[in-house]
Order: structure tokens, then sequence, then C-alpha cells
């Protein structure tokens, strides 16, 4: 396993003995915040690049030939920003019913099948597209009939709403969520990602309000940067989120209200690591939250760009300092419960 991941993760899995890694690949762990285009398969992606060139009546443009050469050579982050470079690529190769199929299939894999998967249950999230061959409720459906290959009990979708999205293709997208579920399709949320520096986020209230309505869970990304305000922080606050993205940057009136809600923070390490909205692992806000025994699920974001995984996300929390936080059998334990009682789908 170690040799599949990179970096932090990479070296406090080393650095856990045979009994270590056995007990959390025995965990029960839920994986809440995978987004399905950040966590497609490396060789697989390389072999869809491969085709898609080849097939294409048009090569592929400098910016898609250019992003998939940032993945195949391994990608150095400076900001989370430079993150968003690479969708382009990866949005070009998953543009019909079929590669996107391909994808979603790979992804689900990657997390649920083998001896030892990586997670018990997984929400998978992506955003709905439209492109010349497939409608964004075509895309959900796509995603839905692979994500239901799979027991109920171990995989659900949550539909994405992109910051930069207009309020009309926002509301698209939460009807198409919620008339899926009505339908008894396994869509158990909707969630607030993209730039975090993109849109108007009082725009969204409706949305989220008719997400609530019908059934769905809301999770929301939220102060990933020191760019995102305080007073943007509380507007999103204000629509009652189950479960939180990140939340990296919240001031005291903000974690006040959270730990109020008791929102469940889904905690990205290794992503916080490489995009340097955290500087080390010790610094890392998760710490604030066992402190104050707040409900958090241990997350790998993308795992593509940070070469993570969930069994490596949580050889950090079991890794001793300074490779790892330290903590013990019975704590790590406790994060697993918590982040398999936060489940959307179940």
């Amino acid at each position: 396993m170690a040799g599949q991941i990179f970096g932090p993760a990479a070296m406090a899995l080393e650095s856990l003995d045979p009994s270590q890694v056995a007990f959390i690949n025995a965990l029960p762990k839920a994986e809440l915040h995978a987004h399905l285009n950040g966590s497609i398969p490396i060789s697989e992606l390389q072999q869809m690049a491969h085709e898609y060139s080849r097939t294409s009546d048009k090569g592929p443009s400098d910016v898609v030939q250019n992003g998939i050469t940032k993945i195949q050579n391994g990608v150095v982050l400076d900001e989370i920003y430079d993150f968003f470079d690479l969708f382009p690529a990866i949005y070009a190769v998953t543009s019909n019913p079929a590669s996107l199929r391909r994808a979603t299939r790979a992804v689900l894999a990657q997390f649920l099948d083998g001896d030892n998967p990586q997670c018990s249950y997984l929400e998978l999230r992506s955003t709905p597209r439209e492109t010349v061959q497939m409608s964004k409720f075509d895309y959900v459906q796509t995603v839905l009939d692979e994500v239901e290959r799979y027991p109920k009990s171990r995989a659900a979708l949550i539909v994405s709403l992109d910051r930069r999205m207009s309020v009309d293709v926002a509301r698209e997208c939460v009807q198409i969520a919620s008339r899926l579920k009505a339908e008894g399709r396994r869509v158990v949320g909707v969630d607030l990602c993209g730039d975090p520096k993109a849109g108007d986020m009082s725009l969204f209230a409706e949305c989220f309000s008719q997400a609530k309505q019908a059934g769905l869970g809301v999770t929301l990304h939220v102060a990933e940067t020191l760019d995102n305000s305080a007073e943007e922080t509380l507007q999103l606050l204000s629509y009652s989120p189950d479960r939180l993205g990140h939340a990296t940057f919240l001031n005291d009136e903000a974690k006040s209200l959270v730990r109020e809600n008791k929102s469940c923070i889904e905690i990205c390490l290794s992503s916080n690591l490489f995009c340097k909205t955290v500087t080390k692992l010790e610094d890392h806000h998760i710490r604030y939250y066992l402190q104050h025994d707040h409900p958090i699920a241990v997350c790998t974001d993308d795992t593509l760009p940070f070469r993570n995984s969930l069994v490596g996300e949580y050889a950090l929390l079991l890794a001793s300092q300074p490779l790892g936080l330290g903590l013990s059998e019975a704590e790590v334990r406790c994060i697993a419960e918590m982040g398999m009682a936060a489940r959307f789908g179940v």
C-alpha cells in the first residue's frame, strides 16, 4: 500500500508495524469527501488520455495536454489554486457516458474492492456536467449506474454544486438530485465545491433549502483559505449544513456555531498539507475538534493529485510524532466511528 501513495501519508504508513496496519485495515471506515474526477487512478487516466488523443478528431489542446503531462509527472502544488488547472484535461477525457462510466468504475474499485478495501462505505461526489454527448441528467444517471452496482450499505452519490454556477444551473442540479432521490435512486446529498474565491454565496440559499426539503443531506466546502471572508463563512453556516468540508480557517464565532450545531467536519490531512493551507501536521485544525470532542470524518479529498489513500490518512492519525499525530488505537477507532455515524446514506 505504501508504494502506491506519496508524501506524508506514505511516510506515516511506512512507520507503522504490521499489527498497526492490520488495525487500520480492519476498521470500518467511511470515505465522505472524495471527488470523482479528482480520484481517477493515474494508470486509468493515462490510458484514457492516450485513447482520447488517438481517437479525437482534433488533437488535445495545449491546456489539456499540459494537464495530462503534469499528472503523469507527479503534481507539484504551490497553492490550492494550482489544483484547478488540472481539470480541463480530466474533463476532456471523461466527456461522454462511456468514458465517464469507465472512470467512475475505476474510482469505486479503488476505494471498495480488494481483500483490504480502503473503506467500508463511500459517498462519492461529483458536479453534473453537460457536454455535446450528454446532459447533466445523463451525467448523474451514468455515475449512479456504477454506484448502484454496489450494495446500499457500501456506496452512494452526492451531487456537487460549483461555486461558479449561475443560480439557474445550481437549481437545475438540485432538481436532478431531488428527482432521482424521489425515484429511489441512490442520491443522498448535495455539496458546494469549486474555486474558493469564486461566486456569491448568498445566491445559494434557495438551493440548499430545496435540497433539505427533498430529504438530501447538505455538505459545504467552507473557509478553505484565508481569502474566504468571515462574512461568507457565516452566510454558509446560516444554511444549517449537516457536514462541512475542510473548515480550515474558522474564526471563534464560526467555531462556536459549528460546535453548537455539531456539524461533522470532513478532515483531509494530506490535501491540506499539499495545498499548503496547513503548514505542518502538528498545527492542523483537527486537534481543535478532537480536543472539543466534535464529530469529524477523515477523508482523502482527491487521491489523484495528492497520491494518498484512506488507509494512509488513518496512518497519519496513528503514527508517532512527527510523522503522525500519535493518537492511540482507541482514539483512531473513535474517529472511524464518527465518520460512519456521519453518513448521509445509511
